[in-house]
């Protein structure tokens, strides 16, 4: 290997590192102000993304999403909050509950468009909360899933419920989060009665493939910036089959294998999401993607894994507004 020479330097050049005048103070970059849309700070992802902003000596800024007014110009659309026009956000982390997603979409898009970087979306927010969405997607870019049927015409359920492998099959709402409209029918009858009873309050329904070798339990993976960041299996507590930490489960660490690994980040990356809790049924052939939550709650992937999930989330918050501010955005790769 070649010896490189040593550089010499001129008398009359000026080395470029001086030391600084007595009583001088180093110049500190101005701090990066980091919105979270969320209802209540109180709640503990919030918090938790709060804290993880302030230890890295920025400035975290909590909007009640439905407390945002837009306001719309030609070429010069603004946000009101509490009576004050919001000005000087480096970047936003969107915490939209299920119950106010038209609204919550319309703010994040309005942020936007006003030039502020946000941490996912309104179309893959989007994308995610809407369940056959997202496994459109899915499929048809290779991510294996379960078997999904949605009709409008239902007099043929037989063969519907043949689609999905037959009974027991489970029966879900379009849009939910939290284990909530999930069922697990296991009769013809039991289909037809909750068709009947969700058609009535006009809400969609979807059947779906019971995955039995993964009964009561399945892998939550949380993507941030196209890394599993802390991953845990969810078991259902005794007599329920939805492994949410929301229902009672409970989480347990796990290690995923790089292959899990990478399912999960493309999963992410289809949707578009920077952010996402992705879960992962465990079949006979490998993993099978249930559904991608665009806010994910951490708290008990934290308490399973020790693992800063908030710190990573602003870690990638802060890399991403640097980027944005550079003007250059990272590519979304399917």
């Amino acid at each position: 290997m070649p010896v490189k020479k040593p550089r010499v330097k001129r008398p009359a050049e000026k080395s470029a590192r001086l030391a600084p005048a007595a009583g001088a103070r180093r110049a500190r970059a101005p701090r990066k102000t980091v919105a979270i849309l969320s209802r209540k700070r109180s709640l503990y992802s919030t918090r938790r993304l709060v804290e993880a902003v302030k230890q890295r000596g920025q400035r975290a800024l909590v909007l009640d999403t439905l407390r945002c007014t837009m306001v719309i110009h030609s070429g010069a659309p603004k946000m009101v909050f509490r009576g004050v026009e919001l000005r000087g956000l480096d970047v936003a982390i969107p915490r939209i509950g299920a119950s106010i997603t038209p609204y919550g979409l319309a703010v994040v898009n309005h942020l936007d468009m006003m030039g502020v970087p946000v941490l996912n979306n309104s179309v893959p927010v989007a994308r995610s909360r809407d369940k056959l969405r997202c496994l459109q997607l899915l499929a048809r870019y290779g991510i294996d899933v379960p078997r999904t049927v949605m009709a409008h015409d239902r007099s043929n359920l037989p063969r519907l419920l043949e689609e999905v492998g037959g009974l027991p099959a489970i029966v879900k709402l379009s849009r939910g989060t939290q284990g909530v409209g999930v069922m697990l029918a296991t009769t013809l009858d039991e289909v037809q009665s909750i068709l009947s009873t969700f058609t009535g309050l006009g809400e969609e329904i979807v059947l779906q493939e019971f995955v039995a070798e993964s009964r009561g339990r399945d892998i939550r993976a949380l993507v941030v910036g196209g890394q599993v960041v802390g991953a845990m299996r969810r078991q259902a507590r005794r007599g329920e089959f939805r492994s949410n930490i929301h229902r009672g489960g409970e989480g347990k660490p796990v290690e995923l294998p790089p292959v899990w690994e990478q399912v999960a980040v493309r999963a992410a990356s289809i949707i578009g999401l920077e952010v996402a809790g992705v879960d992962l049924l465990e079949g006979r052939d490998g993993p099978k993607v249930m559904e991608l939550n665009s806010s994910p709650g951490f708290e008990g992937l934290e308490a399973a894994t020790g693992v800063d999930i908030a710190g990573a989330i602003a870690d990638h918050a802060l890399a991403f507004a640097a980027a944005s501010a550079a003007g250059w955005r990272k590519p979304r790769v399917i």
